[in-house]
């Protein structure tokens, strides 16, 4: 179900698996990446949501959010923070996808003490952007859509998830789409992901262009204990790609903690 959160006098949108959430139990919350919304872990819920609490944040400006979005991760940050605290949730598992993988691993950074565990899916200490994808959104935004389907999806999935895809980014605006990319380009964690102290699972797809698997092992070998999950067949949208695969490292990485 969908709920509404009011922080910092805007309404902030987040799907939460119950009616009520108990901060003893384990609690996944899930952030998605640059122009996405709550329905990107949709082949998620059926599986997590009758082992544990499962939240899906929809950031500032993103699906029922209201706000002009971010330009910088560490702003993101502090509003999942925010939201989460609005929540009531206590010491949660954070999923994060591209952009919310950025985030959920500079949350660990700087509140560490606050979580229980990080899963950054399809990510790196540094996620640079060609600089046509950005000048493209302020221009003429459509056929950036296009690009970015092309290489986020491998080829085999693209007519799958294309069209679904280009109608979901579509409906944010474009210069919110702009600075979720700028974030990204500004992220650099080379040398901070090795103070991060909380369970790490890096995740990523074995053929994923955005955001190749060299940047997720670089993670694994930064931060301490870091483990690494190769998802088959499966580009930058791990968890739509392959969703069996994806879920059930999540199921064992929870599980263990």
């Amino acid at each position: 179900m969908m709920r509404t959160l009011d922080v910092d006098g805007r309404k902030l949108s987040a799907w939460v698996s119950g009616e009520s959430l108990d901060p003893s139990r384990k609690t996944l919350v899930f952030i998605h990446g640059s122009a996405g919304d709550h329905t990107n872990w949709i082949y998620q819920y059926s599986v997590l949501k009758d082992r544990f609490q499962v939240v899906a944040l929809e950031l500032p400006g993103h699906g029922r959010s209201e706000g002009p979005g971010e330009q910088s991760v560490d702003a993101c940050v502090e509003w999942v923070r925010k939201m989460i605290a609005a929540l009531g949730v206590a010491r949660p598992i954070l999923i994060g996808h591209s952009l919310g993988a950025a985030i959920s691993l500079t949350f660990a950074v700087r509140h560490g003490s606050l979580l229980t565990g990080i899963v950054p899916v399809g990510s790196g200490a540094r996620m640079p952007v060609n600089p046509a994808l950005l000048e493209g959104l302020k221009t003429n935004p459509g056929p950036i859509y296009e690009m970015a389907v092309k290489f986020s999806f491998t080829k085999a999935n693209r007519e799958r998830f294309g069209k679904i895809m280009v109608e979901s980014m579509s409906r944010v605006d474009p210069m919110i789409f702009h600075g979720d990319l700028t974030a990204c380009d500004r992220l650099d964690l080379t040398e901070t992901a090795g103070s991060i102290r909380v369970p790490t699972l890096v995740v990523c797809g074995d053929d994923d262009k955005m955001t190749p698997p060299s940047l997720s092992e670089f993670l694994r070998d930064t931060i301490p204990g870091a483990k690494l999950a190769h998802i088959p067949g499966a580009g930058h949208f791990a968890m739509m790609e392959n969703p069996e695969a994806f879920n059930q490292a999540i199921l064992e990485f929870t599980e263990s903690l």
